[in-house]
């Protein structure tokens, strides 16, 4: 292996374990890269600055302020509401609802993270108050969060398709996410029902068909976030970052003017926080971009597609290997700098051996995002272990069925290409 390669793979691991910010170590790393190779500094900030001006990233601070918004302003109430009535009946009804609440919310913020705070600090004191195991409520709700990243619209997802250098519809993966997700979903909540019947936990009671209606009319303007920006991207109304400024937009008319539930304080707030997320993914795609470059200019994806290859040409087995790396990087690292740095380098692998693009972007998704809730750097899982007042320690006992879940949809995702690629060959005419 090149000297520079193992100069700048060995100050991002040191970076990383002195705890400094993953953005930071990439950056570094990308310094002493081009000086170790003679090449002016002043080229790193170039290529950061390059990565950072690209139109289409324009997108994610819209989607990141439209999914605060939400948070904040009323409509995760209103569809855990609607998920109540739709499935709390069953046995273990709590359970669906969070996993059905998760399913909605995600297909309206696109965050992980944000869907656990929002669904969260609601269901699972609901949970507990109901009789339900704190580790149980925690453990499904940090778990059903992940459906934020694949169902429609992820700002991971143009992530995505910047580090594979743009050349992926954002379209098509955003509806490639559809089936994956709900598939996940009804993995969980197949492993919900089974524990929740294991441990005797009870079904809320059926309020009838004209509650379940007026909920549904309660929610129905914060769902019409979803379909204003899927809608206006399918039918070629909106580009994916026009779709983005409309869905903010909405969303604050839904808050403000429907709901009448955001407050001054609470728009400063998802202000802020917009901000912050934002700069941190600027930051991270500028220093991600300066760090590929270097990877590019070592042949570092070539070498490793030579690699794989050479151990087994069975794509069964290669994927097998790809998917291990990515959930072993997904518990130590951060997704979005996961998905910048290993896009580059596993894309060209998946590609050689005849995987489309737009399905390895569901299994990246998938695969990263159930690393958001494993220890030591899972977000999610810390979010929920606060709001839920437990210990990572605790959750870790009873976390396997819905890491189990998990795990058979992302199988699903990997081995069978038309989980993806159907509703984008169906609505978009994709033809990867």
């Amino acid at each position: 292996m090149e000297p520079g390669l193992l100069l700048i793979f060995a100050v991002f691991a040191i970076g990383v374990m002195a705890g400094v910010p993953v953005a930071f170590c990439l950056g570094i790393a990308a310094v002493a890269g081009f000086l170790w190779e003679g090449l002016n500094p002043a080229v790193a900030f170039q290529q950061m600055a390059s990565g950072m001006s690209i139109f289409a990233l324009l997108a994610i601070p819209f989607f990141i302020f439209a999914g605060e918004i939400m948070l904040h302003g009323g409509i995760a109430r209103r569809l855990i509401a609607l998920a109540s009535a739709c499935v709390g009946w069953m046995r273990g009804g709590l359970g669906m609802v969070d996993v059905s609440t998760s399913m909605l919310f995600g297909g309206i913020s696109g965050s992980a993270v944000a869907d656990t705070s929002a669904t969260g600090v609601i269901l699972i004191p609901a949970m507990k108050a109901k009789g339900y195991g704190v580790d149980y409520a925690v453990s499904l709700t940090v778990t059903s969060s992940i459906a934020g990243i694949l169902i429609p619209p992820s700002h991971n997802m143009i992530l995505y398709s910047l580090a594979a250098g743009g050349g992926i519809s954002v379209s098509a993966l955003f509806i490639a996410g559809i089936v994956p997700g709900v598939l996940m979903c009804l993995f969980l909540g197949i492993a919900a029902y089974v524990v929740a019947v294991r441990r005797g936990y009870p079904a809320e009671a059926w309020k009838g068909f004209g509650h379940l209606a007026w909920t549904f009319v309660d929610a129905m303007p914060g769902l019409l976030t979803a379909f204003i920006i899927l809608g206006g991207v399918l039918t070629g109304i909106f580009t994916v970052t026009e779709s983005a400024a409309f869905g903010a937009i909405w969303a604050l008319l839904v808050t403000i003017l429907a709901y009448r539930a955001l407050s001054w304080e609470n728009f400063v707030i998802a202000v802020r926080a917009s901000v912050r997320t934002t700069a941190v993914v600027f930051l991270l795609v500028g220093t991600a971009t300066a760090f590929a470059w270097l990877l590019a200019m070592y042949r570092l994806p070539e070498i490793l597609t030579d690699g794989m290859l050479a151990i087994s040409d069975n794509p069964i087995v290669i994927l097998l290997l790809i998917n291990v790396c990515l959930l072993v990087l997904g518990c130590v690292m951060d997704m979005a700098a996961l998905i910048l740095i290993t896009t580059p380098i596993f894309l060209p692998v998946v590609t050689a051996i005849g995987m489309d693009p737009v399905q390895f972007g569901m299994v990246m998704m998938m695969n990263l995002g159930l690393g958001l809730t494993t220890p030591p750097v899972g977000a999610v899982l810390f979010v929920g272990c606060a709001i839920g007042q437990i210990r990572i320690e605790h959750i870790m006992r009873t976390i396997m069925p819905f890491w189990g879940a998990i795990l058979v949809a992302l199988a699903f995702t990997t081995y069978w290409p038309d989980i993806s690629l159907t509703l984008p060959r169906l609505l978009l005419g994709y033809g990867g």
